[in-house]
Formats: C-alpha cells, structure tokens, sequence
C-alpha cells in the first residue's frame, strides 16, 4: 500500500481546518474550545501547543497528563491538563515520522516512526523525554511499521504491513527495551495489496494480558484480525467496512474489554464519500456487525469513554461523533478536525490532529 502510506505521510487526508492561534509552549492557552457539546454537557477544549506540526501518536496518561506525537520528530509531553506543553523531541530526529506513542505515565514513554527500510524506529524515554534510546531500527527495506501497543508495562507488540504475505509482527517484554520478530507460521496469509494505516496509532489495539487486534485495509475486504496469546497465533474476520481500493479499510480498533470492540474508518481522500464507516463487534472480533447509524464520513481514531460500557467517540478530519449505545448508533457533536483520540483509563480524554490541534475534553 505504498502509495496510501506516502499519502498519509504527506498528510494529504482530511481538510483544513482554522484553529485557535498557537501560543508558544508553557503559555497560558487561549480562551478557546469548540462550541458543541460533545457528551453529558463536555466539549473539546483546544490547548494550543506552540506548534504547526501534524500530531497522529496521542497517550493519554491522565487528565493532566499527555503525550502527543507527529511529523518532524514531534513529541510533546503536558503535566498541567494543557496549560503548558514542553517539547521533548528526540535529538536528531527530524526527519523522521512519529504515528504512534504509548506512555506508562508522565516519565516512561514508547514513539513509533513509520516508513520504508530504516525510517521504521522505536524510541523510549524513561526521564520524561530528557532522553532518549532507540530501541529498533528496521532493516528490512521490505517492511514498513504502522502501530505499536503494550499489554502492560513490559509486554508489547508493533506491527508492520505484510513481508512475503503475513503481516509482521514484533515483541517486547522488558517495556520496549528490546524487541524481536515474532514467527509467522499462525499469521494467516495477507489479501492482495492488504496493509494497516498508519493514520491514528490504533491499528494495533490491545485489551487485557494477552488479547490484541489488527486493523487492516486496501485488500479486498477490510479484516480485524486477533491474537489472544499476544501475537503468535491469528484469526480474521471480515468487517463491514468497506475496502477494495489502497485508501479504504478499517482505520481504528478499540476495544474495552476481550468482546466488546468498536471499528471506525473509510476512504481517507477528501470529499470522497465514506458508507458504514463504523461497525461493532460483541464476540471479540470474531464477527462484526455494521453499525445502523454510522458517522457521515472517514474517521480515523476511535476510543472507549471512561466509567462507561455503552460510549465512545469517533474523529477525523471532518468531525467527532458519540454514540451512547455501544456503536450501533453515531452522531456528530463536533465539527473539528481531529485524527486520533484516547482516554485515559481512569479519566480524562484528549485528541490531536494537524497544525499542533489537541484538545482535551472538558465539562
């Protein structure tokens, strides 16, 4: 899916949107936040970042604090619910592509850089960002890594698209310290010209101990696939979110527990239309369902409500939708321009997207 993943990368999918202006890091922000309630009387409140850069790797550790992550090396870290953000971008990472980041709190924290051959890294910092170690650099021309996700705070798995027809997968199991190529004898074989899109950080999800999904697209049927052993053995169902073309699929997985999991996606080109953009499933990915009343285009990310077992917001470019009713439903709340969203497990939930956009949601 090449020309997807440069697309991507250029950061051709979605419109543009106007944003409060940027305030530089650590300033006050300004007074601004989106003016449509987004559920139970909550909103997105913008907080400027300082920066223009495109942020799609979001971690939301807590209320007051984030990890945000994008284009030209890009990692921000707020501790003050988004008063003020210190950059702690990686020493010389600037031309590299951040899409995706997991953070264990305000000190431990796992980037993803996507690309071809060697532009596919991991970095961690322990310090908050003060340092840095890569951890993986790629070697193999042949792959290109979209998503990473952590089970807990030792094991975890990133993913790349397909290498001689399975889709490949690497582990860690000392916090991302190190990491090594699972085998691929229970991948199940890739479709014809079947990738993950590196657009939000969620085409790799995980739930519990040893439960993950991928996400897939541009083969001819957009498929979860599942591991309940944390990445050696896979099944794959069919979604009903439709694929066929390299810049349609399933985008984002989300998953609150082993059965409950939400998909979100479509064709990221603007102004192309985007039918059952959204399905659910109940059996932990065995089967999926479309969902009756999906979002009314594209959306990238998707994330479970804390304290809730029916709620969860979908973005992208064109807006953000809620459904109350554990995905059967979606209605739009918000017409911002966003590319990933999570909330943190305890509370707090905060999204980003391009020209340094992130907002945290706020009564």
């Amino acid at each position: 899916m090449g020309k997807t993943r440069r697309a991507l990368s250029a950061g051709l999918c979605g419109a543009a949107l106007a944003t409060a202006p940027a305030a530089p890091a650590h300033a006050a922000p300004a007074q601004a936040a989106t003016a449509t309630t987004a559920t139970a009387g909550a909103v997105w409140a913008v907080k400027p970042t300082g920066t223009e850069v495109r942020l799609r790797g979001l971690a939301a550790v807590s209320r007051s604090t984030a990890w945000v992550a994008g284009s030209q090396g890009t990692v921000l870290l707020t501790s003050d619910g988004g008063r003020g953000w210190r950059n702690v971008s990686p020493p010389g990472a600037g031309e590299l592509e951040f899409r995706d980041i997991e953070a264990f709190d305000r000190r431990r924290a796992v980037v993803l850089a996507i690309g071809e051959g060697e532009a596919s890294r991991i970095l961690r910092t322990d310090d908050g960002g003060a340092t840095w170690t890569e951890s993986f650099r790629n070697t193999d021309p042949r792959a290109f890594y979209d998503c990473v996700t952590f089970f807990d705070r030792r094991h975890g798995l990133a993913m790349s698209d397909p290498v001689d027809g399975r889709f490949r997968i690497l582990s860690t199991a000392d916090g991302g310290e190190s990491w090594k190529v699972l085998p691929t004898a229970g991948m199940p074989a890739a479709l014809p010209g079947e990738a993950g899109f590196a657009a939000s950080g969620q085409c790799l999800v995980s739930s519990g101990p040893r439960d993950v999904w991928l996400a897939t697209g541009g083969g001819a049927t957009a498929r979860v696939l599942h591991s309940s052993d944390r990445g050696l053995n896979w099944t794959a169902a069919d979604s009903t979110v439709p694929a066929g073309d390299p810049a349609r699929g399933v985008f984002a997985l989300a998953f609150r527990d082993r059965a409950h999991g939400l998909a979100v996606g479509g064709d990221y080109r603007t102004g192309r239309p985007s039918p059952r953009a959204a399905a659910v499933s109940r059996d932990g990915g065995r089967t999926w369902r479309q969902a009756r009343t999906p979002p009314p285009a594209y959306r990238s990310g998707v994330a479970w409500l804390p304290h809730s077992r029916s709620a969860a917001l979908a973005v992208g470019p064109g807006g953000t939708d809620l459904t109350a009713d554990g995905g059967r439903t979606w209605r739009t709340v918000d017409t911002g321009s966003y590319d990933t969203v999570d909330c943190a497990s305890g509370s707090g939930c905060w999204a980003s997207g391009e020209k340094g956009r992130v907002a945290r949601l706020e009564p």
